[in-house]
């Protein structure tokens, strides 16, 4: 018989960290791109006194400028929704090699779609990385057929088994907790104002365009159509605050910061200004004691903008919609300070030193044969 053997490794914490770290630097290519393609595309729409670009009707536009920012705008969307997949794809190789690819990125592809962020996407590449290793130690398949397992049964097994957990296991409470948080969310909106922007702001800087961010941002959303404004002025501000932040700390004190983060760090200020909070996700992954700052400075930004009495009427974040808030300097500063927070905690977690920029990768598994 013939069994899969796939070699000793490091420490589980330090295989986690290596793991999450190699995601990440294969994602930001992806992050980079997309931020820069989508900036030219709102920077250059701004111009025109467009501030949605992205909007269908823009693909029919008269002037073909406005259609050919429309599409930048859909390129760089394009390759930002890569992000999710891509990381949980090399997380997954990072623990199992090129079996656990496949795996991963349809994990993270369907994290994406279930709407469970870029934690979802984590957990998909933890889950498709152990199932393929531990696919690698059990399965046994006779000498003849020994070939055909790492490119038919742990590709094949590993992604059906990822699916499964994620959609049945991780994806339902998610959900859950996506629609249990709007219910809450409405029930505060007769709260005091200030609390419930704080609210807000820390929900939606919390996991980046995850059920938790989701859940904010589409009651606000619900709000915002009833005539009520602070929550939207809120999750605005809150949706660009974490990546300015981590953007600014990285070029205040660039050596703090792996070279890897040092160069997401471009991109994610590029994407704050227009309105992605994306560009946070790098962080977050290489070091999650950033989420909590995440949360504190979107938290704060938010309670500011809404206390001191700034309105943002419409559901845009990007600089191109900032003077048509009212009291746009107050919303201004208090995207400001939300930002310094975040650069200074961020300056506070990460040490270089700590952080290796050459990761070990899991041995291929091979087959090996049994007596």
């Amino acid at each position: 018989m013939a069994k899969f053997n796939g070699g000793s490794g490091p420490s589980a914490g330090t295989e986690i960290k290596n793991a999450i770290m190699t995601g990440v630097s294969w994602m930001l290519p992806f992050v980079i791109a997309g931020a820069v393609i989508m900036g030219i595309a709102r920077i250059g729409a701004s111009m025109y006194g467009i501030d949605n670009i992205w909007d269908a009707s823009h693909g029919e536009a008269a002037s073909m400028v406005v259609q050919l920012l429309h599409k930048f705008d859909g390129f760089g969307g394009m390759a930002l929704s890569l992000m999710l997949p891509v990381v949980a794809g090399y997380i997954s190789f990072a623990i199992a090699n090129k079996p656990g690819l496949s795996p991963g990125m349809v994990g993270g592809l369907l994290a994406s779609n279930l709407g469970t962020g870029f934690l979802g996407a984590l957990a998909a590449g933890f889950v498709a990385g152990y199932i393929v290793r531990a696919l690698t130690t059990w399965v046994r398949l006779p000498k003849a057929l020994a070939s055909a397992g790492p490119i038919f049964i742990l590709p094949v097994g590993g992604t059906l088994l990822t699916c499964l957990v994620m959609a049945f296991i991780i994806g339902t409470p998610l959900a859950a907790l996506n629609h249990g948080m709007e219910n809450w969310l409405l029930a505060m909106s007769g709260a005091n104002k200030i609390i419930l922007a704080a609210v807000v702001g820390g929900m939606v800087g919390f996991d980046l365009g995850g059920p938790v961010n989701k859940a904010a941002v589409t009651t606000a959303m619900a709000l915002l159509a009833s005539g009520i404004y602070d929550p939207n002025t809120a999750a605005q501000v809150a949706i660009i605050v974490p990546p300015i932040g981590l953007g600014v700390a990285t070029l205040l004190w660039a050596t703090r910061f792996p070279a890897s983060l040092r160069e997401a760090g471009k991109a994610s200020t590029l994407m704050g200004l227009i309105g992605v909070s994306e560009g946070a996700i790098p962080f977050a992954l290489a070091n999650p004691k950033i989420i909590i700052i995440n949360v504190v400075g979107s938290a704060t930004g938010a309670a500011m903008a809404v206390g001191l009495g700034a309105v943002n009427h419409a559901p845009i974040s990007g600089f191109y919609g900032w003077l048509a808030v009212s009291h746009w300097p107050v919303y201004v500063l208090s995207i400001a300070t939300g930002s310094a927070i975040i650069a200074v905690g961020s300056l506070l977690v990460f040490r270089s030193e700590n952080e290796p920029e050459n990761k070990p990768v899991a041995a291929a598994p091979k087959f090996k044969a049994g007596r």
